[in-house]
C-alpha cells in the first residue's frame, strides 16, 4: 500500500513538472503574439532570431488555394505528440509559398523544423501571427 502511495505521489509530481513546463512554454511564445509589431512585415529570421529560449520543433505549412501555403504552423514539441493539444506558432505569410518548395522539405526532412526549413522561411515576410494551444 505504501509503494502505491509512493507511485501516485510521484506520478502527481512529474505531472504537475510537465505542466508548468507547458505554461512556461507558452508563456514564452504568447510574447512574440502580443509584441507582433516587432514582426509583422519583417523576414522570419527576426522572430526566430529573438526567440533564444526555445525553437519550433516542427513545421507543419498549411496548404490553400491553389496550390499555394498562406499559412504556417510551428509547434514546440516532439513529433509523436505533434496531433495533440500543444503550443502552437502559427504564422500568415505576406506573401503565397510555393506548396511544391515546402513539400520538398516535409519530404526530406519528415516536418522536422531543421535547418534547411529555416532558410526556407527565412526570408519569409511575416503577416500575421497567432499562438494557441
Amino acid at each position: 500500500m505504501k509503494t502505491l502511495i509512493k507511485i501516485i505521489v510521484c506520478s502527481i509530481f512529474f505531472l504537475s513538472i510537465q505542466t508548468n513546463a507547458q505554461l512556461d512554454t507558452l508563456n514564452y511564445i504568447k510574447q512574440f503574439e502580443t509584441n507582433k509589431i516587432n514582426y509583422i512585415n519583417q523576414p522570419f529570421t527576426k522572430l526566430l532570431g529573438d526567440m533564444v529560449q526555445i525553437q519550433p520543433k516542427t513545421v507543419w505549412p498549411t496548404i490553400g488555394r491553389k496550390g499555394f501555403i498562406y499559412r504556417t504552423r510551428f509547434k514546440f514539441c516532439e513529433m509523436k505528440d505533434s496531433y495533440y493539444n500543444v503550443i502552437t506558432l502559427l504564422i500568415e505569410w505576406q506573401e503565397p509559398v510555393s506548396s511544391s518548395q515546402a513539400k520538398h522539405y516535409t519530404d526530406l526532412n519528415g516536418y522536422y523544423f531543421t535547418n534547411d526549413e529555416k532558410v526556407f522561411y527565412g526570408s519569409k515576410i511575416v503577416k500575421n501571427i497567432w499562438v494557441y494551444r
